[in-house]
């Protein structure tokens, strides 16, 4: 069993956890509470411009969940950017939330 991270904002939840791989891969989760699949589909493209934009501020050999809340859905880019940004420099500080443990 190992144990990963959470971090959390109004925006976003972000989980992550060591993968002994050498390179980070990324998860990313949009609910209904965002809207119809088109509105689903932008909110993704957004948050994958972003993780892009924002790759050398992750800890390296990482697995990450993405999670976007329902209540980023009033937010445009800009916020959004801000808001998981400083959810990264949060987690590289070493300043989680809470502890999740994943069996092997």
């Amino acid at each position: 069993m190992t144990t990963g991270k959470v971090l959390k904002n109004k925006s976003f939840v972000i989980y992550h956890i060591e993968n002994n791989l050498p390179y980070n891969r990324y998860g990313i989760s949009v609910g209904k509470k965002i809207g119809n699949a088109v509105n689903r589909n932008k909110y993704k493209r957004r948050l994958r411009a972003i993780i892009d934009n924002s790759k050398k501020d992750y800890i390296k050999n990482q697995d990450y969940i993405i999670i976007l809340r329902g209540s980023a859905k009033d937010k445009n880019y800009q916020e959004l950017e801000m808001d998981f940004t400083s959810l990264i420099n949060n987690m590289r500080k070493g300043k989680s939330n809470e502890s999740v443990k994943k069996e092997k």
